[in-house]
This record gives structure tokens, C-alpha cells and sequence, in this order.
């Protein structure tokens, strides 16, 4: 068990980072030095920290989760499983991420150990700094290969490599829209973080722009709409993807494409990873996509990123109604 995720460009982070305030400046001191001291690793300090803070504001979200990441750290799995289900009660957004926690504790099915208030959390905090992170440090290009990959499926399907109407799942900043500016009639974008569809916004390469869970999206768009549907590195949020494949069909066009990266397990399904990402199975891909009405125009192994220097595995595939 590690008190730490990874942030969107895949460097760890204490997932206690966003500032909060409890609303008495005591507590938030102490806060502040539980918060340190978490950092520091010396979790014996935080956890009896972060009790102060709770006898001044017992409902204090973050302070709650904060001990239960410490005590969680400390192998104290009682104390730290009531304190991070107090922190959901409290929030039960949860974006302060603690059902990963609790998934990591057996506390929590690893299904739901991602919820949509976290990941809105998380991208907004990232925001400012995700694409020169992203681009840069971590070698992202998973746009570029998706790009790529349509071409070629484009050319195995004898079709021009030019689409009609297009929808980007997860959006973000709009490098998806980058990578295939000039290629589509229009495209529209959908995200959960509203600071990076400010980012986005500012490409000026959208036709539309929502904010929005993608299932929930899809779901109110019409039948056989799009002739492209894209999911950059978005599905490693989610665990089964059922829903988002029949929404996807449904609005395409037959012929219509349906492109997309995951992170990849040798395994059955999905898992939920150490770096608090979903990892699929190209066996499940498969099947899921049989299941629901497409055809495999490919399926390939791919790395989308890096991790500490080394290329996190992946699949690439391109789907066609």
C-alpha cells in the first residue's frame, strides 16, 4: 500500500496536495504540519497531527483523509479504513481521491475506486502545467499515434483519411485536436475538468466544447452522428468500458471509426494499477468490441508515455461500426 498516486503526467504526488481549509486557523496550522510531515514520510508524526486537527474540526475532510493515508502507511488498516470512509462521507465526491484508498485496502471493489469528483480535481489542479509535463517530460504522444494509426486504417478500408463530424472523449487541453487539425468537418470535445477545456477553448480548434462525464455525453448525442469517435488515454479512468462502447457505436455512422488507447495488462478484464490507472486486456478489447457491434480494423501494442523513464505498455485500437 502507497499513500501516493500519480498525477496526470505520471509523476507521484501526495494526494493531500490541493489546499483546504477547515475554517479555524488552528487546525489549519496543524494541518500544514501534518501535511509536511506526511511529505517528509515520517507518517507517525501526520497521523498524530492530523488527530489535533481533528479534535479542533471534526468534520474536516482532509484532515481525515490525510490520518488515513498515514495510519494506512503505518499498517494501521483499522484506523485508517474509518478514517478514509469518514473523509467520503464527508465529500462524497470525493475529490480528494480516498476510494483509491480504500480500493487499495480491500475496502472498496478496485471498480470503484476512481469517481468522476477526483479526476475533475486532479486535471484542474494539473491544468497550467499538463501539456509541457506531459509533452515534455514524459514523452506523450498518444494523439500522434492515434493520427497515424487512423491513416493506416483508413488506407486498409480504401477511405480517404479525411472524417466528417468527430467527437473526442476526455478531451483536455485539445492535443487530440491538434494531432488531426484539418482532418475532420468539425469536432467537438468533451472533459470533466473545466480548466482544461478553458485550455482547449483557447486552440480554437473545436467546434463545441462540453463539460461532462464521456457515457453521459454520448448518451445525449444522436443516433449515427459521427463518422469519428476519439478516446485518447482517457479509458485508463475507467474500469469496465461497456457502457462507452455502446454509446460510441450508437452515435456513429456505419463505417464510422472509433479510435482509442488504453494501458495494457497481460491478464483477463481490467485491473486497477499501482499508478492508479486502469489497465485493459487486449482479450477483453476484443471481445467487448465483438460484443458490441464493431469490427477490429486493429489492435496493436503501444506506449503512449513514460513512467520514470520507461515506456508504460499500451494498446492502440481502431474500431469500425
Amino acid at each position: 500500500m502507497t499513500a501516493l498516486s500519480l498525477s496526470p503526467n505520471g509523476k507521484a504526488m501526495p494526494l493531500t496536495s490541493t489546499h483546504r481549509s477547515s475554517g479555524d486557523l488552528r487546525a489549519d496550522r496543524r494541518y500544514e504540519y501534518a501535511r509536511a510531515a506526511f511529505d517528509e514520510k515520517d507518517f507517525e508524526a501526520a497521523a498524530d497531527l492530523a488527530r489535533q486537527v481533528l479534535e479542533i474540526a471534526p468534520d474536516f475532510a482532509a484532515a481525515h483523509a490525510l490520518l488515513g493515508r498515514a495510519a494506512a502507511a503505518l499498517r494501521q488498516d483499522g484506523e485508517a479504513v474509518a478514517a478514509l470512509r469518514r473523509a467520503l462521507e464527508l465529500e462524497p465526491d470525493d475529490a480528494l481521491g480516498v476510494r483509491l484508498d480504500l480500493a487499495r485496502l480491500g475496502a472498496l471493489p478496485p471498480d470503484e475506486a476512481i469517481s468522476d469528483g477526483y479526476v475533475r480535481a486532479l486535471f484542474d489542479e494539473y491544468a497550467p502545467n499538463f501539456d509541457r509535463h506531459l509533452t515534455g517530460n514524459l514523452a506523450y504522444r498518444g494523439p500522434e499515434l492515434i493520427a497515424d494509426a487512423l491513416r493506416r486504417a483508413c488506407a486498409v478500408r480504401t477511405r480517404p483519411s479525411r472524417f466528417g463530424p468527430a467527437l473526442d472523449l476526455g478531451c483536455g487541453t485539445g492535443l487530440m485536436a491538434q494531432a488531426l487539425e484539418g482532418s475532420c468537418e468539425r469536432i467537438e470535445g468533451v472533459d470533466l475538468s473545466p480548466l482544461m477545456l478553458e485550455k482547449a477553448r483557447r486552440t480554437k480548434l473545436y467546434d463545441g466544447l462540453h463539460e461532462g462525464e464521456l457515457v453521459a455525453f454520448l448518451a445525449g448525442r444522436t443516433d449515427a452522428e459521427a463518422d469519428l469517435v476519439l478516446a485518447a488515454d482517457v479509458f485508463v479512468y475507467m474500469a469496465a468500458l461497456d457502457a462507452g462502447f455502446r454509446e460510441a457505436r450508437r452515435v456513429l455512422r456505419p463505417g464510422g471509426l472509433f479510435a482509442f488507447t488504453v494501458q495494457a495488462h497481460e491478464g483477463e478484464g481490467y485491473v486497477l494499477g499501482e499508478d492508479a490507472r486502469y489497465a485493459h486486456g487486449q482479450a477483453y478489447l476484443r471481445g467487448l468490441a465483438a460484443r458490441t457491434g464493431f469490427a477490429v480494423v486493429l489492435i496493436e501494442s503501444v506506449s503512449t508515455r513514460q513512467d520514470r523513464g520507461r515506456p508504460v505498455p499500451g494498446l492502440l485500437a481502431v474500431l469500425e461500426r
